[in-house]
C-alpha cells in the first residue's frame, strides 16, 4: 500500500443511437454512382463517400473491382447524423432505390461486383438490418426473395476521386441521365419529406 489515494472513475455512460454525434454504414446496392447520389439528397446524412468492400486485394483500382475478380462490392459509406435519421430509415430508402432481389445485377450492371449488400460496423447495426429484410420478407414486398448479403465490414477502400459525386459533377452523361436520374427521382418522390432542403 503505497498510501496514494484511490481516485474512483465511473463509467462513460454507454452510447445510445440517438447520442451518438454520427454514425456510418456501409452499403452495396449496384454502381455507387447512384447509390451515393441518392444518398447525398438525404436530410440527416452528413457524408458519402464511394468505394469497394469485402474483397481480397488491398486498395483495388475501378479496373481491378470491373473484371469481376477481386470479391470486391462496389459501395457507398453513409456517415449520419442519427439524432435526424435512423439507421431502419437508411436502410428503407436503400431498398426502395436499388433491387435486392437479383444476385450480382443491378440492371444492365452484371458482376459480384454490383451485388447487394449491408456491411456493417457492430452488431447493433447487424441486428437491424435483419430485422428490416426479416420485416420485408414477411410482408412479401417483393415477389423473389431478398438476396441482400449482411456481413461485417472488411477491406474497405475509398475509390478515386472522379468517382466521388459524379451525378453532381457529370447529371448529362449518359447512364447519369438514364439509370441515375430516375433512382433521384424515385427517391424525392417515394421520400418527399427526407429530401434535402
Amino acid at each position: 500500500m503505497t498510501g496514494l489515494p484511490f481516485t474512483f472513475i465511473p463509467p462513460e455512460p454507454a452510447m445510445t443511437e440517438s447520442s451518438k454525434a454520427e454514425e456510418t454504414i456501409v452499403l452495396g446496392g449496384g454502381c455507387f454512382w447512384c447509390t451515393e447520389a441518392v444518398f447525398d439528397k438525404v436530410r440527416g446524412v452528413l457524408d458519402v463517400e464511394s468505394g469497394y468492400c469485402n474483397g481480397e486485394i488491398v486498395n483495388p483500382s475501378y479496373e481491378q473491382v470491373c473484371t469481376g475478380r477481386t470479391g470486391h462490392a462496389e459501395v457507398v459509406k453513409v456517415v449520419f447524423d442519427p439524432a435526424q435519421i435512423g439507421l431502419r430509415e437508411i436502410l428503407e430508402i436503400f431498398f426502395v432505390v436499388h433491387d435486392p432481389t437479383t444476385p450480382d445485377r443491378q440492371g444492365n450492371d452484371v458482376g459480384t461486383q454490383y451485388r447487394s449488400g449491408i456491411y456493417y460496423l457492430d452488431e447493433a447495426q447487424k441486428r437491424v438490418a435483419e430485422e428490416v429484410i426479416a420485416e420485408m420478407a414477411a410482408d412479401r414486398q417483393f415477389s423473389t426473395p431478398i438476396v441482400t448479403e449482411v456481413k461485417p465490414l472488411a477491406n474497405y477502400s475509398t475509390a478515386e476521386p472522379y468517382h466521388q459525386d459524379y451525378f453532381l459533377n457529370n447529371p448529362n452523361q449518359g447512364y447519369c441521365a438514364f439509370v441515375v436520374g430516375p433512382k433521384v427521382e424515385k427517391f424525392r418522390k417515394t421520400f418527399a419529406a427526407r429530401v434535402k432542403t
